[in-house]
């Protein structure tokens, strides 16, 4: 009888650190290559990508990559940050000046941030991106230039114009574009894939291991790190389930049903909400089944019209409102482990003190738009951002709604967020049909989507394709509606709720099929908070289903799952 191993059903019999980086102090720190063809790019399409994290300002720029300099007539290519915070990437095709591109941007460098960095070639066009937004592009046939220099991270060649930081998954392929258009920033650590040349800074270990087998010195004390931009190992670069597999039940070792993408996902935190007094409890349940909440733990302030935003792993509350004793507007943001129980944490970083704002998040950004605040009109158009794995941070500003208002229903896709519905109080109640979106990895205004096809405050869920939000119209009866996140257009009827119910927020679908909304009260005007739990099947249309009762009545509460539409 053969013996079916796991390692290989895994795709783990060859062990790989794959989440650290490397350290430069800035001073004598750099990692080297011998020259090799390998990293001689000539006229071949490619692509240079990593994540840099800039610890301080310096006197002179700072070198994410580069191979030669303009100095010994040995320019080939370089990129770096500037002494004004700027991304900008060197071409050359005569190796003596950067005569193909000259410092053309990226966009803007963030201190103490994880950015994603490429430079991408794909025929006759150079693409920067930074977090997945293109820069300028260059357009060149140019060959570029060769030379017999090293290939430097850190610092250029010999060691000049050093980083100050930690540079994670530095990987280079020769022979293919693989970014062509705007992209979410990679969210597993770089693995080597078809034309790859070197890949490299993800060992926790060692700061020269190389993932091709090339050899790379380490100069001055340049050290492997556990500091990384919190990637995720993906499991599918293993031997990969998807559908259903049918083994013969009588077999020696029977794999469990179901992706590998899929598997351990799918659980739904509610935190929060109430009126009098606030709650601070927050309980889950797994979507893909059925069945009443269960503890997890407290907020670290009770509150309500707090809201949710999460990653795969982390979940955030962000803000909140009390009217007990008196009114009190919370800036506080905590999170929690999704995969664990157990109470939140001070996330060390505050939000501009907006209540029921409309949340939305990617694999690493958490959008925070419009909102209740305690200043006159007490309304505000403002988006936010923060990064969801990095503590100690305050929101960071993103740009502003097309239509300043509260309570709308927000979800994402991995690249785009939405914002529907909501309404305003100034001048007078108005209950808003507007739909707008924003790319999440850059920062600008939102753009006009469409109309909703009733008014109303909303909540809303997606996976990747799909949002679908509840609006409560103005009479107080809860429609279904939904839109395709990546093509502009009004929203379309998707069903009803069983009851008329307002129901509390529910900032991100429970699963890649389905979306689950909690709590809420049996009139417009409020009232006690209800138990309820419902479901719709994203991909399909109709009412909404039973689920089972939160551990307690319940409104205006936060809820964030770990496979919504910006991470599934």
């Amino acid at each position: 009888m053969g013996i079916l191993r796991t390692d290989k059903i895994s795709g783990l019999e060859t062990p790989t650190a794959v989440t650290g980086s490397v350290a430069f102090d800035g001073t004598d720190d750099y990692l080297s290559t011998s020259d090799n063809t390998d990293l001689d790019l000539g006229n071949s399409d490619f692509t240079i990508e990593g994540f840099v994290y800039v610890s301080a300002e310096s006197g002179s720029q700072q070198t994410f990559v580069a191979k030669g300099t303009g100095a010994d007539n040995q320019a080939s290519y370089h990129i770096a940050l500037t002494t004004s915070e700027i991304w900008v990437y060197y071409l050359s095709s005569n190796g003596s000046t950067w005569n193909i591109s000259s410092a053309d941007q990226m966009g803007a460098g963030r201190l103490n941030y994880w950015q994603h960095i490429a430079l991408v070639r794909s025929g006759n066009t150079v693409t920067p991106y930074l977090d997945g937004v293109a820069g300028t592009p260059t357009s060149t046939s140019a060959t570029i230039f060769d030379g017999n220099k090293p290939f430097t991270i850190g610092a250029d060649d010999p060691g000049n114009q050093k980083l100050n930081g930690f540079i994670s998954n530095v990987r280079v392929i020769k022979g293919t574009a693989l970014y062509t258009s705007e992209f979410t920033p990679p969210v597993h650590a770089l693995e080597v894939i078809g034309d790859t040349v070197l890949l490299c800074c993800n060992n926790t270990d060692s700061a020269g291991a190389d993932g091709t087998g090339k050899t790379i010195t380490v100069n001055g004390d340049a050290a492997a790190s556990t500091f990384s931009p919190s990637l995720t190992r993906d499991f599918t670069s293993g031997t990969e389930f998807s559908g259903v597999t049918v083994f013969d039940t009588q077999g020696y070792f029977v794999p469990p049903s179901g992706t590998t993408e899929q598997r351990g996902r799918g659980r739904v935190l509610i935190a929060g909400g109430n009126e009098t007094p606030p709650s601070n409890v927050i309980s889950y349940v797994n979507a893909s089944t059925s069945g009443d909440a269960v503890d997890f733990g407290d907020l670290v302030t009770a509150r309500r019209r707090a809201r949710g935003l999460s990653s795969s792993t982390r979940g955030v509350f962000t803000g909140g409102f009390t009217t007990t004793p008196t009114a009190t507007y919370f800036d506080i943001i905590d999170f929690v482990t999704i995969s664990t129980t157990g109470n939140a944490v001070d996330f060390n970083g505050n939000t501009n003190g907006a209540a029921s704002f409309v949340n939305c998040a990617s694999s690493t950004r958490g959008i925070m738009a419009g909102g209740l605040v305690p200043s006159s009109p007490n309304i505000t158009d403002d988006i936010n951002y923060l990064t969801i794995a990095s503590t100690g941070q305050n929101v960071s500003t993103f740009g502003d709604l097309t239509v300043a208002r509260r309570n709308a229903a927000g979800f994402a896709s991995p690249t785009r967020g939405i914002f529907a519905a909501g309404f305003t109080p100034v001048p007078a109640s108005t209950m808003l049909n507007t739909i707008d979106f924003i790319t999440i990895a850059s920062t600008g205004n939102a753009v006009d989507f469409g109309d909703c096809a009733t008014t109303g405050s909303g909540a809303g869920s997606s996976n990747s394709i799909r949002g679908v939000f509840q609006n409560r119209t103005e009479a107080g009866d809860e429609t279904i509606e939904y839109v395709t996140i990546a093509s502009k257009g009004n929203s379309q009827d998707f069903g009803n709720q069983v009851t008329a119910l307002y129901m509390g927020s529910e900032e991100g679908g429970a699963t890649s099929t389905r979306a689950l909304w909690c709590g809420g009260y049996t009139n417009p005007g409020g009232g006690a908070g209800l138990n309820n739990i419902f479901y719709v099947n994203i991909a399909t249309t109709g009412d909404v289903q039973d689920f089972g009762d939160l551990i307690q009545g319940t409104n205006s509460n936060a809820t964030i799952s770990d496979s919504h539409g910006g991470i599934s």
